[in-house]
């Protein structure tokens, strides 16, 4: 193709895209919309998620903090009557 050829058509094609412009702005715009109130939506589900498990946590508190005292006082003796395992290095 000639260079002269090849001016025009990128001439064209600058035309079409100043013209197609406004039409992706607002394209853009919207999605940008979109995006913002899908985040807000999935931001405040895992709030309202963290505030369930939190709930459940402390509901059920008075089980987890002495079996957890519990495990912690045999694992702590468990560990002083077992010897190290030794650590082999190639």
């Amino acid at each position: 193709m000639k260079t002269f050829l090849k001016v025009i058509l990128i001439a064209a094609l600058l035309i079409v895209a100043i013209k197609i412009s406004p039409i992706l702005f607002v394209g853009a715009f919207v999605g940008l919309i979109v995006a913002a109130v899908l985040g807000a939506i999935g931001i405040s589900l895992l709030a309202g998620l963290a505030a369930v498990l939190l709930a459940l946590a402390v509901a059920l508190s008075p089980i987890w903090i002495p079996v957890l005292v519990v495990v912690g006082i045999v694992s702590l003796f468990r560990k002083a009557d077992r010897t190290p395992t030794p650590v082999v290095t190639a």
